[in-house]
């Protein structure tokens, strides 16, 4: 390549230094530096790491710093990932720098210099039988998909474990589509729970070998393997968890992504991107097709079905019942369980369990420790809730404090009964299991939680305790199923508790028999709740149109954009006095969040149009106050993190 000066990203995460840099390439490294590969530059005096990203014709300037090394003539940053880098970087507000560390796993030399045996091509035979072909709308999204189309779709997948509920048959019965075509594939899923699920479709259908895996628990070697197998080309199918959705597959044709609404999606640290919005910004720069599925649907996802941006792939919720597992709630104060109400264990729920106990092994579902500390009246039991935004509070360290809108204006008493006394419940799975087995001496009590979870259980009497998450398969599937303390999973303070009880129970139903093989599952709370009546009907869709009503007429996400910037009060207020917010955006605070550290946050909400506007303007003063060397902020867009 004739072109003599390199434009390199270098690795310095300040908003004020978030661009390219132009250094001249000496003739001793004219072949290798090539757009892509790993490079070292001195940059303010100190060599930096770096990626080049082009190569152009000498400019005006022409005394450029020189390239120092290139570390290695491996191109790891494709021309298509570093624009969805960029992409990621402008709409979370963040930097280039610190999204491409999440896109480019870390070098590991001796897997580089290896020498890499030919990758099997994967098997193409057709398989009699679909799972996508058996949702209406199915058909047509893998006719589309064969054709090369650029069809959106959310998949709402019935909750049951027969055929029409694996998801991961369906990824693969997609990517075989795509593949057949001659384009690439990603399907993606939260968790190595999830993964090895469809790792096991994938290699059933294509081959043990033919795709790659990656993924952060697989080791740093195995890892950049698998990534430098994308990358070469050896490839076309890539199974991941959430930085694979950065995978450098060529020709993508399908990005699929399982329950989007897993917070194991959520990247912890800055820009806090979400994998659905990357999914969906490259599956729009690449010109793909995108499938978000999920046994539940996420006010977001239903968001982009509103707007047409998705379309829907889903039964009808008489078609979905009669191939699930039967859902009903306790029956509150009746004549034959006067205190179902006050019991956290009623009749109803021992009878649901002695009847399973026949023929299989029962879920018994416990809501984990480590939620937010939900505060309740110590007198009535009625969760605390904001006056402003009716958003549960929870223990700031220093009182009541509401996580969208700060302290409390005064102070709290309980509308209900005028009590000012908190308490905070917590109960645990060992307690649960204590009372459940002295009710069924004789009956296998397992236990099984994120510290120690269980893969899969036996087809035999069991009693299986387990938190959310956490629950192991069963062969054949559970006999049946309960589901506790409905009010606190819907009580926890955070915008998403509904829909995150719902997705949660929805899991545990999709491990129970379908109704037709005696499966049932019981909810001990209110059947009047929201999401227990949508649990009971099995229409995750009817809820998150209602979620969604709901959060556009209090101004809650996705209807409206959410950016938070947190630091300490004097530097929060001078963002808040430098900051040129466009007409119509609620500023909220500073208001003190507690914590060790004085941390203090500053919400800005807009309307979605006005999205674009806000972020560069909270990226503009961000750069500034880099630039000046002023105390550090953090800036988060949306939502999940909030979670």
């Amino acid at each position: 390549m004739e072109r003599s000066v390199a434009k390199v990203a270098v690795e310095v995460p300040l908003a004020n230094l978030d661009r390219p840099f132009d250094y001249a390439v000496p003739a001793a490294l004219a072949e290798s530096a090539q757009p892509g590969v790993r490079v070292k530059v001195r940059f303010a005096g100190r060599l930096r790491d770096g990626f080049v990203l082009a190569r152009t014709e000498p400019g005006e300037r022409t005394e450029l710093a020189e390239l120092v090394k290139v570390v290695s003539p491996e191109p790891v940053l494709t021309i298509a990932v570093a624009a969805l880098v960029r992409d990621v970087a402008d709409h979370y507000a963040g930097s280039f720098a610190d999204v491409v560390r999440a896109a480019v796993p870390p070098r590991h030399a001796a897997t580089e210099k290896a020498s890499t045996s030919p990758r099997p091509a994967p098997r193409t035979e057709p398989v009699a039988g679909t799972v996508l072909g058996a949702y209406p709308g199915g058909d047509r999204f893998l006719a589309a998909l064969g054709a090369d189309g650029r069809l959106r779709a959310a998949w709402t997948v019935a909750p049951t474990p027969s055929t029409i509920g694996d998801w991961a048959a369906g990824f693969a019965e997609a990517a075989a589509v795509s593949l057949a075509q001659g384009r690439g594939a990603l399907l993606l899923a939260p968790d190595a729970v999830h993964l090895e699920r469809l790792d096991a479709a994938c290699a059933a259908r294509f081959g043990a070998g033919s795709y790659a895996v990656l993924s952060a628990d697989a080791g740093p070697s195995a890892r950049y393997r698998s990534f430098l197998a994308a990358a070469r080309g050896q490839v076309k199918l890539v199974v991941g968890t959430r930085a694979a959705v950065f995978a450098p597959v060529a020709d993508l044709g399908l990005i699929a992504l399982w329950d989007d609404g897993n917070d194991s999606y959520a990247e912890p640290h800055a820009p806090y991107w979400h994998t659905r919005e990357v999914a969906a910004l490259r599956a729009h720069r690449e010109g793909c097709a995108l499938l978000l599925a999920a046994h539940n649907r996420t006010a977001e996802v239903q968001q982009l079905v509103t707007r047409g941006w998705l379309a829907a792939l889903e039964l009808p919720p008489t078609q979905t019942r009669l191939d699930c597992a039967a859902v009903r709630p306790t029956a509150g104060s009746s004549a034959r369980d006067p205190l179902a109400e006050v019991t956290r264990l009623p009749k109803e729920a021992f009878g649901v369990v002695r009847a399973g106990l026949i023929s299989g092994p029962v879920l018994v579902q416990v809501p984990r420790a480590g939620y937010f500390p939900l505060l309740v009246c110590a007198q009535c039991r009625e969760p605390v809730k904001c006056g402003r935004c009716g958003q549960p509070l929870t223990d700031g360290g220093s009182g009541p404090t509401c996580r969208w809108c700060g302290p409390p204006l005064t102070a709290w008493s309980c509308p209900g009964c005028g009590g000012r006394r908190l308490r905070s419940p917590v109960i645990g799975v060992s307690r649960t299991a204590e009372e459940l087995g002295k009710a069924f001496p004789g009956v296998s009590v397992i236990q099984s939680s994120a510290e120690r979870r269980l893969p899969e259980v036996p087809d035999k009497p069991a009693l299986v305790l387990a938190t959310p998450g956490a629950a192991p398969d069963a062969a054949g599937g559970y006999a049946a199923a309960v589901l506790l303390d409905a009010e606190l999973m819907l009580g926890r303070a955070d915008l998403r508790a509904g829909e995150e009880s719902l997705r949660r129970w929805l899991a545990v139903v999709a491990k129970v028999r379908p109704a037709v093989a005696g499966g049932t599952v019981l909810v001990v709370g209110q059947p009047g709740l929201r999401e227990v009546q949508a649990l009971v009907r099995l229409d995750p869709v009817g809820y998150a149109e209602g979620e969604l009503a709901q959060r556009t007429e209090a101004g809650f996400p996705p209807a409206v954009k959410m950016v938070t910037i947190e630091g300490n009060l004097d530097a929060l207020t001078a963002v808040a006095a430098a900051l040129e917010v466009p007409e119509g955006v609620t500023v909220l605070g500073p208001f003190e969040v507690g914590g060790e550290e004085e941390l203090h946050r500053l919400t800005l909400r807009c309307a979605l149009a006005q999205a674009g506007q806000l972020v560069a303007a909270v990226k503009a003063v961000a750069a500034v106050r880099a630039a000046r060397k002023e105390a550090a902020i953090r800036v988060r867009v949306d939502t999940q993190v909030m979670d």
